[in-house]
């Protein structure tokens, strides 16, 4: 199986020294996902949590909801001309009675950190799927002071980027700012994944309860993503997609972008924000 690290030679340039080193790199392969035996994506991403990452990614898909739905998944042999197992390709067997959507998509075959689709049809694509409306949802309000603190603590937790300065991360925080659990992976949709995956596995979806802090931009995939799980609060460190303001805008997910130290812009669902400062102005 793929190692999450590997080593390099690398040429050191200081003050204009030269230097000739190992460096410390995160691995990226492809993982190719299989539902029932029949190819569906490729997305490449860092090896571990595989299944939970296919799992993720089928529930986001509007494929799985609950343990039940998931019979098992495998890593398939005969990957390659040998028929070694090269440990790139799993397979996800539903439990008989699952109903399979039509997900044969334009995103079918190649995924990456930008794929998803665009424009109003998508919008409806999620709004129509999700099984958990955010609307509906207990109400949960959050402490701008609890958020503010939120990415220090998830910086904290990424053990692999501070020995290779190259992942990106996400985190599932309680509403009280508990830390359930964080992912590292070369795509930020392929960490939701992994955490959405294994809350699928321990049986905790809807994950109405929570809230999800990601390293870098909020982009579409990543709101769709949180709206599929029944996540009602989404928190990036970076500027959100004008698309994912809209899905947030339609499906009443909390989205929170530039959040660093205690600033932050909140783009939809304001209501699940508490503050402390005086009303805005302008």
């Amino acid at each position: 199986m793929g190692r999450v690290t590997e080593r390099r030679k690398v040429i050191r340039i200081r003050d204009g020294a030269l230097s000739t080193r190992p460096d410390t790199l995160v691995a990226e392969e492809p993982l190719e996902i299989r539902l029932n035996g029949n190819p569906l994506a490729i997305t490449m991403r860092t090896p571990g949590d595989d299944f939970a990452l296919a799992a993720g990614f089928l529930v986001s898909e509007g494929v799985l909801a609950e343990s039940g739905d998931l019979q098992n998944i495998v890593y398939c042999a005969g990957a390659t001309v040998d028929g070694s197992n090269t440990y790139n390709v799993v397979d996800v067997r539903t439990a008989p009675g699952v109903v399979i959507p039509d997900i044969t998509l334009e995103r079918n075959v190649y995924t990456t950190s930008s794929c998803g689709l665009c424009g109003k049809a998508s919008l409806d694509a999620v709004r129509t799927t999700a099984r958990w409306p955010i609307a509906d949802t207990p109400p949960v309000r959050v402490d701008t002071k609890l958020l503010a603190g939120l990415p220090d603590r998830l910086r904290a937790a990424q053990r692999v980027f501070d020995r290779t300065g190259g992942l990106h991360a996400a985190a599932l925080f309680s509403e009280h700012g508990e830390l359930l659990d964080v992912r590292e992976d070369v795509g930020r949709h392929n960490a939701v994944d992994k955490l959405v995956g294994r809350a699928l596995q321990s049986g905790d979806l809807p994950l109405s309860r929570t809230i999800l802090l990601v390293s870098g931009r909020a982009s579409f995939e990543l709101a769709q993503k949180a709206v599929m799980a029944g996540i009602p609060v989404l928190a990036a460190v970076s500027a959100p997609s004008s698309l994912a303001v809209d899905l947030a805008a339609e499906t009443g997910l909390t989205l929170v972008g530039f959040l660093r130290g205690s600033s932050m812009n909140v783009y939809a669902g304001e209501d699940r924000i508490a503050l402390h400062t005086a009303a805005a102005h302008g």
